[in-house]
């Protein structure tokens, strides 16, 4: 079969898989709700912009003083009108949906990561928290909590921060003379978690009251979940997946070894830096919203390799598909299988990943890619 018509036939297929997912995922909770109704008024809430107008919000600034600033506020013309209950549209668009959305934008962009970090380390045991991102994140986070800052966006900012200047920092030290040999990178990103994990922990010690929702966020979740931080997460996963997939060619060729892409045109060093930082970046964004989710990055891509093969012009886009439906039907069972305690997502995504990765190792050998 053709590259274009194995792309375009995966890709369908998953993107329909999302579909369902989404809509059964919608219809599931303490109210449950038809599909039907789901798909409806998903519909309605389709709508295309009609207009524009200049209107002015007031901005209150330090010192008592107050500043209108001039904003674009859009009017749309909705291109559906399906007669749907008032409740079942609250529920769905209000409540459901953001926590849906920001489910597979999370997992679209550790799916992404983890194609990435595997193809660079030529190792389908990587993930993207290898190089330290979780671990930079998880400090960021947990101080924010520990101290109680209480700035808007203070959690996922600090977290996102902290992710970055991880990473970033691991990157300086395993480059020396402008190279930065994989296995040096490996072992620093190593050295880097294990102190950051220091870290946390000291910052635990010292979070008092606010300990259970450190530790909540440490074990991943989609609880607080809000179409603000789908905005925030959605353009930079968006951006990079794009960026990486532009790259998907030179990710194959280094696959052969530094020597031999070096050797076939390929700007080794340059293209390293790209693919980290972007890699870094997305994972970053989607740390930063959720929390610490495992084995999205490390299951999903191995078995997406298995299926379609180690083509990046392939598994990217196919993993970061599965990823999004995996991680929506895996917190569609995390906030329906404890009632009313909800279990973080975190944990859902381990009982199941850990297991079924477990046993492709003892089913098929793992090599090295």
């Amino acid at each position: 079969m053709r590259y274009g018509t194995r792309v375009t036939t995966w890709c369908g297929g998953l993107t329909v898989a999302l579909v369902v997912v989404v809509l059964a995922s919608a219809a599931t909770g303490p109210t449950s709700l038809s599909p039907v109704v789901v798909a409806k008024t998903l519909l309605n809430a389709l709508a295309v912009p009609t207009g524009v107008r200049l209107a002015q919000q007031t901005l209150s600034i330090p010192g008592g003083l107050s500043l209108g600033v001039p904003f674009p506020n859009f009017s749309y013309n909705p291109l559906f009108s399906f007669a749907v209950p008032r409740t079942a549209e609250v529920i769905v668009t209000r409540l459901r949906m953001p926590r849906i959305a920001l489910a597979a934008v999370v997992g679209f962009a550790l799916a992404t990561a983890g194609v990435v970090m595997q193809g660079f380390f030529r190792n389908p045991m990587a993930d993207p928290s290898i190089i330290g991102v979780s671990s930079g994140a998880a400090v960021g986070a947990v101080a924010t909590i520990a101290f109680s800052i209480s700035l808007p966006f203070a959690l996922p900012a600090f977290a996102f921060v902290g992710a970055m200047v991880a990473a970033f920092g691991v990157y300086l030290l395993a480059t020396q003379d402008g190279r930065t040999p994989v296995a040096t990178l490996l072992l620093s990103g190593v050295a880097v978690q294990t102190l950051l994990g220091a870290v946390v922990s000291f910052l635990l010690l010292e979070s008092g009251e606010s300990l259970r929702e450190a530790v909540f966020w440490l074990m991943g979740h989609l609880h607080y979940a809000s179409w603000g931080k789908v905005g925030v997460a959605l353009p930079v996963s968006l951006l990079g997946f794009l960026v990486l997939a532009a790259f998907a060619q030179e990710l194959n060729v280094l696959l052969l070894g530094e020597e031999d892409a070096h050797n076939l045109g390929v700007e080794v060093e340059r293209t390293k830096r790209l693919l980290l930082a972007v890699a870094s970046v997305v994972t970053a964004a989607a740390v930063a919203v959720s929390g610490v989710i495992g084995f999205v990055g490390l299951v999903v891509p191995h078995v997406m390799r298995l299926l379609v093969g180690p083509d990046h012009r392939i598994l990217l886009p196919t993993s970061a598909l599965a990823g999004a439906v995996f991680l929506v039907a895996t917190d569609t069972v995390a906030r329906s299988a404890a009632g009313a305690e909800q279990l973080p997502v975190g944990i859902v995504t381990a009982f199941l990943g850990a297991p079924f990765f477990l046993y492709l190792l003892r089913k098929r050998e793992v090599h090295a890619l």
